[in-house]
């Protein structure tokens, strides 16, 4: 029987209802900080569905954890079946809240909440492409239907609130926390297997074949590096040794001591069995996964000084961060933990608990919850 909305659904003792569309088809690592946390907001008493693969691996923890699944994903950004699906689903189930977690999900969720008292809601996690004057921005963040963005960073949030006619209350800020228990159990991996000298220390990057992650940036750092010196570069990620990359490996000095690990499963394992970690991002990044990966395994980590990556780190302490694009910096940066063993354990260690601190699951859920309850 269709539901119908009225003032008796919104009372102060009825739990506030949330509907969330995203796809979470993807490897546990990548979708655990945003499954957790609406987890966490099912926990705190909220009544979170989720409406996304049902053979996704995270589907299943979702049951596990008492939250309802909607095995539905729309398949195209303009998809008049999906936008029936879930409007139906949304007059069924008079939900307060609607989350919509990419752009296929964006689209056809606003057409489908058209007329309907639910808050919508999108979230961001990207700083680039946000243009007042592109149209095919108000097909999704830009809507006027949109009630909220949920930015994962104050960098994402700086985006909207810089476009013409925008009112800046509507972005928000709520990262996407991680919880050091998740990361006891991880065994450092023997990246011998890459051939790395027996005394060598060496570096993770972890990273996808973009401009935006700055492998050429790294490369070029590499002239600065005092000769001789024993680090070896681990590229862990897909596409990373291009034909480009490679070209540049042949003009320096350190040209040798580059490994490619490609697409790996066992990331973490990878990363916690290196020396230190680096992320050489010039722009684009919202709140890096990979580096707060790399921080909550105790790894002592060197990051740029990009919008998504402020507040990630305090400069000397917690981590590096060095001017984006400053090839120089980059290298001295390196070039400082490659040769203290000593500082490279307490910079890992420091790292670890400044994010345990101020990027936990358990403050986004705090974040979340606050947005939906100032909206119902």
């Amino acid at each position: 029987m269709r539901f119908a909305f009225t003032k008796e659904n919104k009372m102060k003792n009825k739990p506030i209802k949330v509907l969330v569309i995203s796809s979470y088809d993807d490897n546990w690592n990548a979708v655990r900080p945003e499954g957790e946390m609406l987890i966490g907001l099912h926990q705190a008493g909220l009544e979170v569905t989720v409406m996304t693969q049902g053979h996704a691996p995270y589907a299943e923890r979702f049951r596990q954890a008492g939250l309802r699944v909607i095995d539905f994903h729309p398949k195209r950004k303009f998809d008049r079946d999906a936008v029936a699906f879930i409007r139906e689903e949304l007059l069924e189930n008079a939900y307060d809240i609607l989350h919509l977690y990419n752009n296929k999900a964006i689209i056809n969720g606003v057409r489908a909440a058209s007329g309907l008292p639910v808050k919508v809601l999108t979230y961001r996690g990207y700083t680039g492409n946000i243009h007042w004057f592109d149209p095919t921005n108000y097909l999704t963040h830009l809507h006027p239907r949109v009630d909220k963005i949920t930015c994962v960073s104050g960098a994402v949030k700086e985006v909207f609130d810089r476009q013409l006619f925008f009112d800046s209350n509507k972005a928000v800020v709520v990262s996407k926390g991680h919880d050091p228990s998740w990361y006891e159990g991880i065994e450092a991996a023997d990246v011998s297997e890459f051939g790395f000298p027996e005394k060598a220390v060496v570096v993770s990057v972890v990273a996808n074949a973009r401009r935006m992650k700055g492998i050429p940036f790294l490369v070029e750092a590499t002239h600065y590096l005092p000769t001789a010196m024993p680090v070896y570069f681990l590229l862990i990620g897909r596409g990373l040794d291009s034909p480009k990359i490679q070209a540049l490996l042949k003009k320096s000095p350190y040209g040798e001591h580059f490994r490619f690990a490609g697409f790996r499963k066992d990331v973490l394992s990878l990363v916690k069995g290196c020396d230190l970690s680096v992320l050489p991002s010039i722009k684009g990044e919202g709140l890096s996964k990979v580096l707060l990966e790399a921080l909550f395994l105790g790894k002592a980590t060197i990051m740029t000084d990009i919008g998504g990556n402020r507040g990630l780190a305090v400069d000397g302490e917690s981590g590096l961060v060095v001017p984006s694009g400053d090839a120089k910096a980059l290298a001295a940066a390196i070039e400082k933990l490659t040769i203290d063993a000593k500082l490279r354990k307490q910079m890992g260690q420091a790292g670890a608990a400044y994010v345990a601190e101020h990027f936990s699951v358990a403050r986004s859920v705090k974040e979340l919850k606050l947005v939906y309850e100032s909206l119902i």
